[in-house]
């Protein structure tokens, strides 16, 4: 609603039409002057009360609900009744209402969509409707100045997989994360679901479902339906930033690839994991003194994440340590579910995508295998001596007291990101990590985990290496500029950004990214980095010098306080949404 130099609006809307948008409404905000003008006097109490007044009466109300997944219900109705207040509300209290709205608990509510489902939010492209896709398209984005699409197809949800329809849950968490933590307008974004089907058999044999009841389009006619998609965003909205959300493993990548050259696309599974990863190695080799192309990382898990990961690592080293792409990809030893990704593998064990990163079996001559030629984690560890060790595998108590303790012989400051989520699935716990390593471990996770304590008794604050610390600013930096693509050189701006505000630096003790509740302005500082790279390399849409990115960036961001309204039925906003 409010900007830092926008704080009178014209609204078109009146009575109950603007008590019901939740762009519009105030509630019991509305000042005595707007409830004459707007024809709402005997439509609400006699009291007006403040922002700060409403928030803590709807935390009051949050706190009755006791289970994490009944909280996310309360906050999904507050705002689909009031934007401000369920933004303000959030803001106040970001490190205890992020996992009630995104991760983890987005993710049950994801599974129970059909069950839990009240109203719509956001763009439904189902397959079967596919020839009336552009009047779909249109009807919604009707008066819009769209900025962000969030897009899912929902093969590959927060770890629980194939949800069909109820993807669309991510693309809303994702883009109420990019206003909260990001500064974009929630009138300008836009969640998507394209209902291609589900493979998943619960879904598929529940009456309830409210998807298309199919098995999963794949091959050239997925492919031509999200092309569609895409073409239409481009048509229509060609300054606008396109964001791929939980695609399958075998379209992830492959779909970035495509389009990435066309549009400003990002992929957070790809990237924004591989961007807060680098940010949070940045730091740890800062610690350590050393540099990003001195490591030898071990990458457990070589899926979407785990790639995306490599491949932002890989590029790092290349722009930081200026080596050649062939030279840094030697740095890197991944392992999937056949173990090493080495030559013999074949190709009916290895993707297509992994090619850049396959192990000559020369450098494995004598190393112990199982009976299907397959090298298991440890005994990579052993021949490798790593001084970084990632996973992202969601194989629970993957990295044992045997491998860290092997990891820790090789390196005085071992370097362990175990990344899976949710916390139920990481690799290690922390608090293991730290006592096997006798201390020595840096250490960055995925989901929340408390301190451990220290050999000299004080306690190491666990970073958590949440897309939430950078993808917000990536997106707005990249928005903002209207930048023509996304480029590698912007998301490892963003990253260096991130790592220069990790605590660590200033004490080696300390977490190496900075803590969760600071996540704003750390993104802001991150979408300012992004900007002045797409300026300086001549990608940005808009005419900016650097020096004046922050100043632009502070009065456009999008803030959650109410602004004046000014009746104006013939200009005013939402007039559009009177016919």
């Amino acid at each position: 609603m409010a900007t830092a130099t926008n704080r009178v609006l014209r609204v078109a809307l009146r009575r109950d039409s603007i008590l019901t948008h939740p762009r519009f409404n105030k509630g019991t905000a509305f000042t005595a002057s707007e409830r004459k003008a707007f024809g709402l006097t005997g439509r609400l109490p006699h009291r007006v009360n403040t922002l700060e007044e409403q928030c803590e009466r709807a935390y009051d109300q949050l706190c009755t609900r006791g289970e994490p997944l009944r909280k996310n219900t309360f906050m999904q109705s507050l705002k689909d009744q009031n934007w401000v207040l369920y933004y303000g509300l959030l803001s106040r209290h970001v490190k205890e209402l992020i996992p009630i709205i995104y991760t983890p608990t987005q993710g049950d509510a994801i599974a129970n969509y059909s069950h839990l489902f009240r109203r719509s939010e956001g763009l439904y492209l189902s397959f079967p409707e596919q020839d009336e896709m552009e009047q779909d398209f249109l009807e919604v984005t009707k008066g819009r100045d769209i900025q962000l699409f969030v897009v899912t197809d929902s093969e590959a949800i927060l770890g629980i997989g194939d949800q069909g329809v109820g993807g669309i849950g991510i693309a809303t968490a994702k883009s109420a994360i990019y206003t909260l933590l990001g500064g974009m307008d929630p009138s300008k974004t836009l969640p998507v679901v394209l209902d291609v089907g589900t493979d998943n058999k619960e879904l598929l044999n529940d009456s309830l479902y409210v998807g298309w009841g199919n098995r999963r389009i794949r091959g050239k006619a997925y492919d031509r339906f999200v092309d569609r998609f895409v073409q239409l965003v481009r048509k229509h909205y060609p300054h606008s930033l396109l964001h791929f959300e939980d695609f399958g493993v075998g379209n992830a990548q492959r779909l970035l690839d495509i389009y990435r050259n066309q549009h400003s696309v990002f992929n957070d599974d790809v990237q924004g994991t591989g961007a807060v990863t680098l940010a949070a190695m940045m730091s740890a080799v800062g610690v350590t003194k050393s540099k990003l192309s001195e490591q030898r990382y071990v990458v457990y898990g070589a899926g979407t994440a785990g790639l995306g990961i490599t491949k932002q690592l890989r590029d790092g080293i290349m722009s930081i340590d200026k080596l050649s792409r062939e030279e840094a990809n030697k740095r890197f030893f991944l392992l999937d579910r056949y173990g090493l990704v080495k030559e013999s593998l074949g190709p009916g064990k290895t993707r297509d995508a992994l090619h850049e990163f396959v192990r000559p079996d020369a450098e494995w001559e004598g190393v112990p295998t199982n009976a299907h030629g397959e090298i298991g984690l440890l005994d990579v560890i052993r021949t490798v001596r790593p001084t970084a060790l990632i996973g992202c595998s969601t194989h629970a108590g993957a990295f044992t007291e045997e491998v860290v303790r092997e990891m820790a012989k090789g390196t005085d400051r071992p370097i362990i990101f175990p990344l899976s989520n949710p916390s139920r699935l990481v690799e290690v716990e922390p608090a293991h990590a730290n006592e096997w390593t006798d201390g020595r471990a840096l250490m960055a996770t995925g989901s929340p985990f408390p301190p451990c304590k220290m050999p000299n008794g004080k306690d190491y604050d666990i970073a958590e290496c949440n897309n939430a610390l950078i993808y917000p600013g990536l997106g707005y930096g990249a928005m903002v500029t209207q930048a023509r693509t996304l480029s590698d050189t912007m998301i490892i701006a963003g990253a260096r950004r991130l790592a220069s505000l990790s605590p660590a630096l200033k004490d080696p003790d300390n977490a190496l990214l900075p803590d969760f509740s600071e996540a704003r302005e750390v993104n802001t500082e991150v979408a300012i980095a992004v900007a002045e790279q797409a300026i300086a390399e001549g990608n940005a849409g808009v005419d900016w010098d650097r020096e004046e990115v922050r100043d632009r960036i502070a009065e456009r961001q999008w803030i959650p306080e109410y602004p004046d309204f000014i009746y104006d039925p013939v200009h005013g906003e939402g007039r559009h949404l009177q016919s």
